[in-house]
């Protein structure tokens, strides 16, 4: 067996670039029951951005605005709208990570450096990936601080109800027509990942678009990334629809994982997120497609959560409308059951229901 080269603890965070960080907190904060736990800002010494660190479980997010008008992130978001810029590793040696990937093709972003404060010390580099997207190498284990040196510990000023996130289960990208097996490759022959499935136009059409998709994975499987491109179809794709919007390649959607789905999902509509609508008759047949579940059935359908099942269990879905005015970024929320797909059973009645609201906006 190779040895791995890139070992990866998991995610350790997620930075969305946004045009307004303090209301977007807020957002998180109460309506999906993230805590307020750092900040940096002018008060930290930090002149030209904020940035909330919002944490749930293993989940980190950090939404972070310019406080200038001509800075890469006031750029950013002008020409992506709130987005993401960095999906971060947790790694054990930082330097390694940078020296071993640039060493097999990556594009430097920014070489390893060391951040200090009274709670210690953490390694960080950064590589380029699709679009304007980062990875960051993130070395804490000489650290002992609320996020990184810089940032200083912070409260939620409000009563957070957190609603069972647990952890980030995959980050789908979206890339250019003819790029997806350019950045397959570069995350096979610069990160060491593995090709896991392979989705492609016969899985993933409807009668007006189609679209290919790839997933590749880390060697523990802690991060798996589905790469999607657009395919030949009769009217545009979901994924050029975020390609026009977005202005070029970037992160589609983050799916964070539950172990009940049910409560997640009926929490997250009471604090007004809204989700994509599958018909009612998708539940007609539905279990005739995927056997027992312990769910109920009735419950699901309520709450309009989709199910599918692999050879190894099955799963529980549901996918909210972007959750910014540009139909860019959304959310995924996933409950496996012992299934280590990704709801393939369910990709014409989830496109389908896509391209409604693709119609309703004009994008078509």
């Amino acid at each position: 067996m190779a040895e791995d080269f890139l070992p990866l603890n998991g995610t350790d965070y997620i930075e969305f670039y946004v045009g307004n960080a303090k209301q977007a907190a807020v957002f998180y904060q109460y309506a999906f029951g993230f805590e307020l736990v750092a900040y940096a800002g002018p008060e930290t010494g930090v002149r030209d951005r904020a940035s909330y660190v919002l944490k749930q479980n293993k989940i980190r997010l950090v939404l972070t605005t310019s406080l200038v008008k001509d800075s890469e992130i006031s750029e950013h978001v002008k020409k992506h709208g709130d987005g993401v810029k960095v999906l971060a590793l947790w790694v054990d040696d930082a330097a390694k990570s940078f020296y071993e990937t640039t060493s097999r093709g990556a594009e430097p972003a920014s070489k390893p450096q060391t951040l200090k404060d009274e709670f210690g010390e953490v390694v960080v580099a950064s590589i380029k990936t699709y679009g304007e997207t980062l990875h960051t190498f993130v070395e804490r284990k000489n650290y002992k601080g609320a996020f990184l040196p810089g940032y200083r510990a912070a409260k939620s000023n409000m009563q957070i109800e957190p609603i069972g996130l647990k952890y980030i289960d995959h980050c789908v990208g979206n890339v250019e027509l003819g790029k997806m097996n350019q950045w397959v490759k570069f995350y096979e022959d610069v990160m060491g990942f593995k090709l896991l499935v392979t989705f492609d136009d016969e899985d993933i059409s409807t009668e007006y678009s189609a679209l290919m998709s790839k997933v590749v994975s880390n060697g523990n499987g802690y991060i798996k990334f589905p790469i999607n491109e657009p395919a030949q179809g009769k009217k545009k794709s979901q994924i050029e629809e975020y390609l026009d919007f977005y202005h070029s390649a970037g992160v589609q959607h983050i799916a964070i994982a539950t172990d009940d789905i049910i409560h997640t999902v009926g929490e997250l509509r009471k604090r007004g997120v809204e989700f994509l609508k599958v018909p009612d008759v998708y539940y007609d047949d539905v279990t005739d497609r995927v056997g027992k579940i312990n769910e109920s059935l009735e419950e699901l359908r309520k709450l309009n959560i989709l199910i599918d099942r692999d050879e190894e269990g099955y799963l529980l879905q549901i996918f909210t409308k972007p959750v910014q005015d540009r139909p860019t970024v959304f959310f995924e929320i996933i409950e496996r059951n012992g299934a280590k797909s990704f709801g393939k059973g369910n990709f014409k009645a989830l496109f389908e229901s896509i391209e409604r609201e693709q119609a309703l906006r004009g994008n078509l």
